[in-house]
């Protein structure tokens, strides 16, 4: 059943540049973005359980690589494909020593990543422009055309990245994930490769986020150190799969729609205080459902409003 409303959601996000406007493309191409970033989160936040913080660092490191490929002569498809690759590499770099730490060791130190990256993007101005910014090359073919090409990539990315999380969800990388996350300690003494496990999922999380980040550079056309890594960003991703379900292969899908109709309904109603209002909101629906949307037993609810409203009936 799952797979039918993913396939169902996909026809719909396919259509939307030919049955809505420019607002409902952006709002689309947006979606996509944070399913992608959502679903490559999991992999390590929600099937290991490492509070991972450094969403807004892989973020921004593809968005700089592909943007600087870009003007050095790259075709876009070529420099998303290298920011993605990148970006890995770094990450898995970076898993050797931060994947050491546990709790919220880990989660301050993934944090730290975000702001020596920002620093880094804001000082060297020789290669990314500094506290300027960059420019991006424009995509030729007028603004319409290219709305719907960078929301057609979004939407490919977006599968790609949840075929991976299907593999993972199957495969032995999960299942090991899914030891770690019970118990680390024990599941390194059953012989399972701990720090392989964690470095993959760090890495092929990473993946992901650094293309989606170049392909919002191309989206943008222009970057900057503040806008690139975000401190919110690093926060809402996570939030957006507790909000669905953790370490659950739909979750991250159902946490990011809800989400972005749920901001996009505050925004539009409560203008002036709209972050207070959807903080509240989020953290009340978190609190009260600790396994996320998916974990709300919704037949067993439906089956007693029926009893009820049967009972009600003279």
């Amino acid at each position: 059943m799952g797979f039918i409303l993913v396939g169902l959601g996909v026809i719909a996000f396919a259509l939307a540049p030919w049955i809505g406007g420019n607002y409902l493309v952006r709002f689309a191409t947006s979606t996509c973005l944070f399913i992608t970033m959502a679903l490559s989160w999991n992999f390590i936040g929600g099937y290991a359980r490492y509070p991972s913080f450094a969403t807004a660092a892989f973020f921004g490191f593809g968005a700089y690589a592909g943007a600087i490929a870009q003007t050095r002569g790259l075709a876009m498809p070529g420099a998303w494909l290298f920011a993605g690759v990148l970006t890995a590499i770094f990450a898995a770099a970076l898993g050797f020593v931060i994947l050491r730490l546990r709790g919220h060791y880990f989660a301050v130190g993934s944090l730290a990543i975000v702001e020596i990256l920002r620093l880094g993007a804001s000082s060297w101005h020789g290669l990314t422009g500094g506290g300027s910014g960059l420019n991006v090359p424009i995509l030729p073919g007028g603004p319409e055309f290219a709305s719907r090409v960078f929301f057609y990539s979004m939407l490919a990315l977006a599968l790609f990245t949840f075929a991976a999380a299907i593999w993972v969800d199957r495969s032995s990388l999960g299942f090991g994930l899914r030891c770690i996350r019970q118990n680390e300690s024990a599941a390194s003494m059953l012989g399972i490769d701990v720090d392989r496990l964690k470095i993959i999922a760090f890495a092929l999380s990473a993946t992901f986020v650094g293309a989606g980040g170049a392909i919002y550079a191309s989206w943008v056309s222009y970057i900057d150190p503040a806008e690139s890594f975000q401190i919110l960003l690093t926060i809402k991703v996570p939030v957006m799969v507790l909000l669905g379900g953790a370490g659950t292969l739909f979750g991250p899908l159902i946490g990011v729609l809800a989400f972005q109709i749920l901001e996009e309904r505050i925004w539009s109603n409560f203008l002036q205080i709209h972050s207070g209002v959807l903080g509240l909101v989020i953290v009340v629906l978190v609190f009260c459902l600790p396994g996320g949307l998916l974990a709300v037993p919704y037949r067993d609810m439906f089956r007693r409003l029926s009893f009820l409203r049967r009972k009600a009936l003279p």
